[in-house]
């Protein structure tokens, strides 16, 4: 196994034991991506000169005899909607093309805080708006596993530089499932954490009430060592949430006896593929087999969660994208009158999804409108949110499918609506602020599927303990793109 395959586990005691440096392991990182960027793209921005400082410092601590933590020379890349000091930062879009941010993300300070060595910044849909990455304003990403599909989104760079190999793991953002169904599409693990639990103190806002950010790894074991070092309450962010952070890792256990588990009946309708749901059904055999209960449920409100998503994120989109007026920073058009630069600032920089997105939020929020759209889809959101409460008091965790589809053919889905619908099993879990995991669950077509299991708030831990013993038990972690073991 080349030694970038390894995990985080695998990689520290390479560095702890002197068998490898930190220098050499980001060399490694660094040279695979210049091999595959070219096919992959994933990568707005590249950090190698950075890279290589952080990793020549983690070296010299160890050289000192100083004790490293799990994730401390080993290289990883951020979303480019989560701000980073002296580093562009443009959410994938021409407004911010040349933004570099004064400050950093919490999340990007804690990373740094761990000693993890950050390769580089990563492509999305424009301001994190789209299911697939073809929204973002500079180029496309495609698929590891498939370079005629997409990589899911909005974080699909996120999951295809794991799924790839470019990076250990990376950070994504999900409003709606944007880091899960890239995860599912790309065969990697991806958690949505409790909203509050990771900070969004510099991440840049689509729908503020919504948005969460999450890690995105090979392993699940991986994926709770990434929550270690970025979870917990952040005096930054108002919405963030004082809670007793548990150490993640502790829940990995291969041990599912007397978990009860419910499958929400809803999740099983919506134009889902019957070869998924064959997966989706084999992986409760799984789970039966290791002594879990599994009982069919009912969520009855989720068939409105798609629409009032939408009136909801567009909305929050449309009051947080009103900053981007060409004023204060990002791009400015040129002009004669101010609202003149204005209008054509914001007409030039932004693309279709953006503008559609904001179009339609500011006019669910207009005057004779807010009640009839805004207010009508926060009660949706509230009857939502009981569905799942009663769900949970009686479940562990909820099981369903990730995704209805396997990845699209790039350019395949041209109506917005078609899009929007890859994310029917995910929206509702955002609208409930519930945390989410998906795991590769098979595949369909020679491409990945994806598993989701969602939990109660704060529930995470026991989110790992269940994905750990399915992944630990079916062993789908393990395989890699064609196009890695061509590469060999």
């Amino acid at each position: 196994m080349k030694t970038i395959r390894k995990s985080l586990a695998e990689l520290h005691t390479l560095l702890v034991n002197k068998e490898i440096s930190s220098v050499e392991l980001t060399g490694e990182y660094l040279d695979h991506i210049s091999e595959f960027e070219p096919k992959i793209r994933a990568f707005i921005t590249v950090t190698a000169e950075k890279a290589l400082a952080q990793a020549k410092k983690i070296d010299q601590k160890i050289a000192q005899g100083e004790s490293i933590g799990p994730l401390a020379g080993i290289p990883m890349a951020l979303k480019d909607n989560l701000c980073t000091e002296e580093i562009v930062t443009t959410c994938a879009s021409q407004m911010l093309r040349e933004f570099i941010p004064p400050y950093n993300a919490t999340v990007t300070s804690r990373l740094e805080a761990a000693g993890a060595v950050l390769a580089g910044k990563l492509n999305m849909d424009e301001f994190a708006m789209g299911s697939t990455t073809e929204s973002s304003a500079f180029f496309l990403t495609a698929n590891p596993w498939d370079l005629s599909r997409v990589p899911g989104g909005s974080s699909g760079g996120s999951a295809a530089s794991v799924a790839a190999g470019e990076v250990a793991y990376s950070l994504g953002s999900d409003t709606g499932g944007s880091i899960r169904q890239p995860a599912a599409f790309c065969g990697v693990v991806g958690l949505k954490p409790t909203y509050g639990v990771v900070s969004r103190y510099g991440l840049a806002a689509f729908a503020s009430s919504l948005d969460q950010v999450g890690p995105l790894t090979r392993t699940v074991r991986d994926n709770a060592l990434v929550l270690n070092a970025i979870a917990g309450y952040d005096v930054l962010d108002s919405t963030s949430v004082p809670f007793n952070k548990p150490d993640y890792t502790q829940f990995l256990e291969n041990n599912v006896k007397g978990l009860k588990i419910g499958v929400p009946k809803e999740f099983f309708e919506h134009g889902l593929k019957s070869e998924i749901a064959e997966l989706i059904k084999q992986a409760l055999k799984t789970y039966e087999q290791l002594g879990a209960e599994i009982e069919e449920c009912s969520l009855p409100h989720m068939q409105y969660a798609l629409p009032a998503y939408f009136v909801i994120s567009t909305a929050e989109c449309s009051s947080n994208l009103a900053r981007y007026d060409g004023v204060s920073y990002g791009y400015r058009a040129e002009a004669e009158e101010v609202i003149d630069m204005c209008e054509t600032t914001r007409a030039k920089a932004f693309g279709p999804e953006v503008k559609r997105r904001m179009l339609f939020g500011t006019y669910a929020l207009s005057s004779g409108n807010y009640e009839a759209y805004y207010v009508k889809a926060q009660k949706v959101r509230t009857l939502i949110k009981q569905d799942f409460a009663q769900a949970l008091a009686k479940y562990h965790v909820l099981l369903s499918p990730t995704t209805p589809t396997v990845a699209y053919k790039i350019g395949e889905i041209s109506e917005p609506v078609a899009c929007y619908m890859g994310d029917v099993y995910t929206i509702p879990v955002n609208l409930a602020g519930l945390p989410a995991i998906s795991i590769p669950a098979g595949f369909v077509d020679n491409m990945p599927v994806g598993l989701q299991l969602i939990g109660n708030y704060f529930a995470e831990g026991l989110l790992y303990r269940a994905a750990y013993a399915f992944e630990q038990n079916t062993g789908y972690y393990q395989e890699i793109p064609a196009l890695l073991r061509e590469a060999d």
